[in-house]
């Protein structure tokens, strides 16, 4: 990134948890469905049915999906309840696609911040539903703050449930140990380097250094012959990856965020490398959208091009018309 692309990414990455620009965007008439326009690109839609179409074109074309409802640190026990509901319909809804799907989430979007004990009912109930149905779940990874939390409550979930996997985020300067940690408990992990803004002592910046600690910890799942789902963007990680044979190992896969990359996507599959497409949907989307464009911020210019020009959104390269 030059200078001015890290600036523009710290902004992004600054207002994204400014509760005050966030509130104005929700209640704005002109402001909201604009910037929707705009995070169209990345979220499939503010509902299921917007999420399960989309998912039911792209498995078709042979991608293997993760699904999530957004939303995180909720603290109202009424809106923990109706997502819980929301991720129970969404576990149901996944039975009309013909391969597992990743059910992700944020624990503090069921409860992790209100009570620890009302989330971890809340992931068993999930875990076992989509155990009946094929699929398996994702806890994401959240801020610095909440990891040990979120890790703790993986082990516990993992004593009784195998369908239950964790994200790992490598800029955190705890997650060597973190890795070798869940190394040996069952469910996937999927590793990531990290969107949100953290202090130095916590966190590496983007740099040669975080790639480098990337693929170690990509190096030390996949010889223990974890599965693992490898999430990144990033080509130089990716041609690494590949110069090390490991994408066509049988417990690998690349994971891409929907809308991101697509052409990348697309040239994987063609190669015969399994690529999961991670998609997202609801009104919780305005903390997502900032992150995207923080991860690249030329994509900026693409933003407001996309809110001015919706027919920019009709394919977003995946081959959909």
């Amino acid at each position: 990134m030059t200078p001015e692309e890290r600036r523009t990414a710290e902004i992004l990455r600054t207002i994204a948890r400014d509760e005050r620009i966030k509130e104005v965007v929700r209640t704005s008439p002109l402001l909201y469905p604009l910037l929707l326009t705009a995070a169209k690109r990345y979220v499939t839609g503010e509902t299921r049915a917007d999420a399960i179409k989309i998912a039911q074109r792209l498995e078709k074309m042979g991608y293997r999906l993760s699904i999530e409802h957004i939303g995180e640190n909720t603290l109202d026990s009424q809106i923990v309840n109706e997502a819980q509901r929301e991720f129970l319909g969404l576990t149901a809804d996944c039975s009309q696609l013909h391969t597992p799907v990743g059910i992700s989430f944020d624990l503090s979007h069921l409860g992790l911040l209100l009570d620890k004990e009302l989330a971890f009912a809340h992931v068993e109930e999930l875990a076992e539903r989509a155990r009946h149905s094929g699929h398996y779940l994702m806890i994401s990874m959240e801020e610095s703050t909440k990891t040990e939390a979120i890790i703790s409550m993986y082990e516990r979930l993992t004593q009784r449930h195998e369908n239950v996997g964790i994200t790992i985020q490598a800029h955190l300067h705890r997650s060597l140990d973190d890795v070798k940690r869940v190394l040996g408990l069952p469910g996937k992990i999927r590793l990531v380097k990290g969107a949100f803004k953290e202090p130095q002592e916590v966190a590496l910046g983007r740099s040669v250094e975080l790639n480098e600690r990337y693929l170690e910890l990509a190096d030390m799942c996949v010889r223990a012959g974890r599965e693992c789902s490898l999430a990144t963007h990033d080509q130089a990680i990716v041609d690494e990856l590949d110069g090390r044979d490991y994408l066509h190992r049988p417990n690998v896969e690349v994971e891409l965020l929907y809308g991101v990359r697509p052409e990348l996507a697309h040239v994987l599959r063609e190669k015969g490398v399994p690529v999961r497409l991670y998609l997202t949907y609801g009104t919780e989307w305005y903390l997502y959208l900032c992150h995207r464009l923080a991860e690249h911020p030329p994509h900026v210019h693409q933003a407001i091009a996309d809110m001015f020009d919706t027919a920019r959104l009709q394919d977003v390269g995946y081959g959909m018309s």
